[in-house]
């Protein structure tokens, strides 16, 4: 039987990720640092899915899941932080924290996944729009997101280049109602998440899984909000003078969202 690890499986995307590909006859490890989270998700899944704790920090701990493994043939990078509002307010914990998941983690999955499993597997890596252009507020946050693409694509580049089939394509999804955002809907400083739309995470996990049928360098969801935010990446003097009224009409989506919700 092949198998599939997805990190930041406890809950919210990653569980939804772990449900779909054990629906499609993978042995799933349910991969998270919170393992008795991740083991109850397991069970939940079911069809022989079975749990690791996971820091994804910890590039060793990786190789190890990646080696317990067998028939390792899809590798999905989801685990992730949100940071929210200027990054001179943040610690040097939390800072350090965000690269160390977001961007590091990525790094860590990803190679390991590629010690490990044949030139037909692919690594599926959960960005962000964020990694495609920095929203005020989360300048923190689009840094490691903007690593993590920036290796995802490069890394294709040189698995093409190696003559390798391992496929690695990046998931950038607007924001979406996941445990991540539960605590940021009344919290001003996070309203650029609020900007686009808001996405379910079946829909996002659907995308997920949707790629490994249809393997894309980079795919954003939904996908016309792909051009638009590279319009403004393109553009930064553009983006910097409309960060003002985007950030007000997010405050203003925030707050109905946060009204109607909360």
């Amino acid at each position: 039987m092949r198998s599939a690890v997805v990190t930041g499986a406890a809950g919210g995307l990653g569980e939804r990720i772990a449900a779909r590909l054990a629906g499609r006859g993978y042995a799933v490890v349910v991969a998270d640092v919170d393992e008795v989270g991740a083991r109850a998700v397991a069970r939940a899944i079911g069809r022989g899915a079975r749990a690791a704790e996971l820091d994804v920090g910890d590039p060793l701990a990786c190789e190890r899941v990646a080696a317990g493994a067998p028939g390792l043939a899809v590798w999905v990078n989801n685990a992730g932080l949100l940071s929210a509002g200027p990054a001179w307010e943040e610690p040097w914990a939390r800072r350090r924290a965000l690269l160390s998941v977001n961007a590091e983690g990525v790094v860590n999955g990803t190679l390991a996944a590629l010690g490990a499993m044949d030139d037909d597997g692919h690594v599926v890596n959960v960005v962000s729009l964020a990694g495609l252009v920095a929203a005020p507020g989360e300048a923190l946050y689009a840094a490691s997101k903007h690593a993590a693409l920036a290796f995802s694509v490069g890394v294709q580049h040189d698995l093409r280049l190696a003559g390798r089939g391992t496929r690695v394509s990046a998931l950038c999804p607007d924001g979406m109602w996941t445990p991540m955002l539960f605590d940021r809907a009344s919290d001003p400083r996070a309203a650029a998440s609020w900007f686009g739309t808001r996405l379910l995470p079946d829909e996002v996990a659907d995308a997920a899984v949707g790629l490994l049928a249809r393997p894309r360098p980079v795919l954003a969801v939904p996908r016309w909000r792909g051009p638009l935010v590279r319009l403004l990446a393109a553009f930064p003097g553009l983006g910097l003078r409309a960060s003002g009224p985007i950030m007000a009409v997010a405050r203003r989506k925030q707050r109905r969202f946060a009204k109607r919700v909360l």
